[in-house]
């Protein structure tokens, strides 16, 4: 049985100024609504995110600010970044992780600049709610084969998907090429090629669709 995380939880002090920073970093405001003044929910989801977070009033315990590490993807972190702080958020400066794993706790083995030649898992930025709540952006532009949530194709935005499809076309182009004939299967060879690179699985172009 599939079992997916949905929401996770994010103590505040201050219900309204949380929300008004998370809606201006662009997330989607998904729900407020209180049913006493002891009992308010507020749920806001990052764009193209299947999770969401949730904060209000009566829904936990925790120290408001005591979050840590609240993980977020994209495939470009210098752009990533550039939107972060042009929407308020303050933002640190492109870093990988000394250790090349994971990045450690707070600012501790932090090496300034992006990951060598960019390598998927590897770049990351650091900012916070105005609580303390930290949250880290992790550049992927590959994921590693295993790692895909499904077999078929997931695209974290619009433009993630324009351009696996621009891929695809160039790979395609490169398969009638080698073969020598057109292919008016296109879209299946697409599909087949997308959700194996997504997977991990593409080793050679020409063989990607081609059976």
């Amino acid at each position: 049985m599939d079992m997916k995380l949905e929401v996770v939880v994010v103590p505040v002090s201050d219900v309204d100024r949380a929300r008004d920073f998370y809606q201006a970093l662009g997330w989607r405001l998904d729900a407020d609504f209180a049913t006493s003044p002891e009992f308010r929910v507020v749920q806001l989801t990052p764009p193209g995110s299947a999770c969401a977070i949730i904060f209000g009033t009566g829904i936990t315990s925790a120290t408001p600010g005591t979050a840590e590490g609240l993980q977020l993807v994209a495939n470009d972190i210098g752009a990533a970044r550039a939107e972060l702080a042009a929407r308020g958020a303050d933002v640190s400066e492109v870093f990988h992780d000394a250790g090349g794993v994971f990045h450690h706790a707070g600012t501790a083995a932090r090496v300034p600049g992006p990951a060598a030649e960019h390598q998927t898992y590897g770049s990351w930025v650091s900012f916070s709610d105005p609580d303390g709540n930290s949250w880290f952006v992790q550049e992927v532009t590959t994921r590693l084969p295993g790692r895909a949530t499904s077999a078929l194709a997931a695209y974290d935005s619009v433009d993630g998907l324009a351009d696996a499809l621009r891929r695809a076309e160039a790979a395609h182009g490169r398969y009638e090429q080698e073969t020598g004939h057109p292919d008016p299967d296109w879209p299946g060879w697409y599909a087949r090629y997308m959700a194996d690179e997504a997977a991990g699985k593409v080793a050679g172009e020409g063989e990607a669709g081609g059976a």
